[in-house]
């Protein structure tokens, strides 16, 4: 358990700065939504393609790490879909927020785990894994809101919304430089390394900036709903799969950081955009972001030993 601690703290550290800044008001708030919007839009999506670019997919398993991931993903959409069909009486645009809240991952949280618990290794096979999820949690979600989100949604369209996506675009792009060996050149590969080394402290800081542990209140039922798929059924459905696959080592490890992270920040987002229950949304962001770090390590102790 102490390692899991030790790798865990200085994430907690960031995302608790990043809370302490903003409520001391250090930097303005405004600020703080350029900053999740530069790391979203920049940051990130560097790391992304500098990552996955550079990632040589020889003798990594990533058939079947798309398949745990593929599964995993399926099923507790599947869950979540029924559950509201045939026991919720939440509207539409509260269940666009639990089906977030129970599909997404925090991708700043989950390759920093990867990169502390695995190294540089850890991190590039938490690329590889991230680019398989991110693309299609943004399919799935994008979906849900298409369906059920309000009419005040973007106007874009499914496809649109889709397409235009940049971690979406960042993956589609990394994938194609490295699956037809252009590869990057030497000095824009450098650029991209530069701008994606400040996507995850960037990214923490970020997290813990937009914590609102005030608005958790009347938002238990949806946050429980959400919590349970996050950090209940992932976690055992991904270690399940890990065994039916035969995966070891690191890929085995990464799957279990990627499946029991917290939901991501990024959602807020999407809720604003296209038309979701985006003060439900803040609070399952919240409340999950500050229950991870007393769950995540019984988790961890369990299935990275």
């Amino acid at each position: 358990m102490y390692p899991i601690l030790i790798a865990l703290l200085p994430i907690l550290t960031l995302i608790l700065l990043g809370l302490g800044l903003r409520l001391i008001q250090f930097i303005p708030d405004d600020s703080w939504a350029g900053m999740e919007r530069l790391t979203y839009y920049l940051l990130f999506p560097s790391l992304l393609i500098h990552s996955l670019c550079r990632q040589h997919l020889a003798g990594i398993p990533w058939l079947e790490i798309l398949g745990v991931v593929a599964a995993v993903l399926l099923f507790s959409s599947i869950i979540l879909v029924i559950w509201f069909r045939l026991f919720s009486s939440s509207a539409g645009t509260t269940f666009t927020s639990i089906f977030q809240g129970g599909v997404r991952f925090n991708t700043y949280i989950a390759l920093a785990l990867c990169q502390a618990f695995y190294g540089e290794r850890g991190l590039a096979m938490g690329a590889v894994t991230a680019g398989f999820m991110i693309v299609l949690i943004n399919l799935l979600c994008i979906s849900v809101l298409s369906i059920w989100g309000t009419a005040n949604s973007s106007r874009r369209g499914f496809i649109g919304d889709l397409i235009g996506n940049p971690l979406i675009i960042a993956c589609v792009i990394g994938w194609s430089l490295n699956l037809t060996s252009i590869g990057l050149p030497t000095p824009s590969g450098e650029i991209l390394e530069i701008i994606g080394r400040a996507a995850l402290p960037f990214g923490l800081l970020a997290v813990g900036a937009a914590l609102r542990p005030k608005q958790i209140h009347g938002h238990l039922r949806p946050i429980l709903v959400a919590s349970l798929v996050q950090f209940g059924f992932k976690p055992l459905a991904t270690v399940t799969l890990i065994a039916l696959t035969g995966l070891s080592g690191v890929a085995a490890g990464v799957l279990a950081i990627c499946f029991m992270t917290p939901t991501a920040p990024s959602a807020y987002i999407l809720a604003r955009q296209l038309g979701g229950d985006s003060e439900t949304m803040a609070s399952i962001i919240t409340l999950q972001t500050l229950l991870a770090f007393l769950v995540m390590p019984a988790i961890a102790y369990l299935l990275l030993r």
